[in-house]
């Protein structure tokens, strides 16, 4: 395939995927698709909540939609002609994580769009989305049916694998692909700072980065750094209108669970009734949970991210990512900071 048609599927893709993501009717625009392509891409994100409890219609529609902001033609060809096309093809795999919807996508992109093939091995959590956007795509342009595959049980035949998962699955990536060229993620997390000038607006933005797919994503703030005598009635009171996050039964077990396990150790925390503020200089904080902690002066900022650098996806603050955005990345902002497109280029087996 050329890299001009790759990019112009992935353009239409994502005006169809924007277009689900606000929920629009199709005679609205003109996609590519039939209307009853459309439907049953509808009903797909209506139905996820029944196959995941994590993934409900509106979070689906906001993956769908940060998603599409990344596929406007003029950002992938600016991105694209970065990076070598690979003219003789290799086929990738990639192991996906499913803490939120299409959690795998970017590395979708980045196979296909440096011209190579890809296996996908998807996770149970979330198996139905992506096969069914590689349909449409197959769709617009025909010859994307001899680049994607897709494996439901062991994988093989591939020169290079892309594997994210938990910490704990790192040990197996590396016991079973260490030996091919190799790119393995672990788990991570998001830092907010706060220097105490924020306006309420940017506070309440503050509240996406921490709630929007319930906090699963390696991209949610779970550490809060604070100046000192901070009071957290400002960030209560930004955050309020998210409270809804406690009606998904899952969101709010976990509520439950480590409200009551904090109140029988009679363990020091701040509670809001959807979320638990605890004081802590740990980074990676429970599930409806955010922890905190302050800080004297800008080393000591410093400090605490590089003794966590390992750990930590993002950081969103006033010199940081603007507030509302860690959900939002673009193109260019690589798992773990390492450039996906790059290690592609350089592959070598």
């Amino acid at each position: 395939m050329k890299k001009d048609r790759i990019i112009s599927a992935f353009a239409q893709l994502g005006k169809i995927m924007n277009c689900l993501g606000q929920n629009h009717a199709i005679s609205d625009f003109e996609l590519g698709i039939t209307p009853l392509e459309f439907e049953n891409l509808n009903n797909l994100i209506s139905r996820q909540v029944h196959h995941n409890g994590w993934f409900s219609e509106d979070m689906v529609r906001k993956a769908f939609c940060s998603l599409a902001a990344m596929l406007e033609k003029e950002k992938l060809e600016a991105w694209a002609k970065n990076y070598k096309f690979n003219e003789k093809p290799l086929t990738v795999a990639v192991i996906m994580a499913g803490n939120i919807p299409l959690v795998g996508f970017h590395d979708f992109l980045c196979v296909l769009l440096s011209g190579n093939r890809i296996l996908c091995k998807l996770s149970s959590e979330d198996k139905l989305l992506l096969p069914a956007l590689a349909k449409i795509l197959i769709h617009l342009d025909s010859d994307f049916e001899g680049y994607i595959s897709f494996s439901e049980g062991n994988i093989s035949n591939f020169d290079a694998v892309i594997a994210t998962g938990s910490t704990n699955s790192l040990d197996h990536f590396v016991q079973y692909f260490s030996k091919c060229p190799h790119l393995f993620r672990g788990s991570r997390t998001s830092l907010a700072v706060i220097t105490g000038n924020e306006s309420d607006e940017e506070l309440v933005e503050l509240g996406k980065d921490l709630f929007h797919y319930y906090g699963r994503g390696c991209r949610n703030v779970s550490h809060l750094l604070l100046p000192g005598n901070y009071s957290l009635n400002r960030i209560f009171e930004a955050i309020v209108s998210y409270g809804e996050v406690v009606n998904n039964k899952k969101y709010g077990n976990n509520y439950d669970y480590y409200k009551s396990i904090h109140l029988m150790n009679l363990e020091k925390f701040l509670d809001n009734n959807f979320v638990l503020v605890k004081e802590s200089q740990e980074l990676f904080s429970p599930l409806a949970m955010i922890y905190y902690s302050f800080y004297s002066n800008e080393n000591e900022v410093k400090d605490f991210i590089i003794k966590h650098e390992g750990n930590i996806q993002c950081i969103v603050g006033s010199n940081f990512i603007p507030f509302g955005k860690a959900q939002a990345p673009a193109l260019t902002d690589y798992a773990d900071t390492i450039d996906t497109m790059a290690w592609l280029e350089n592959l070598r087996v």
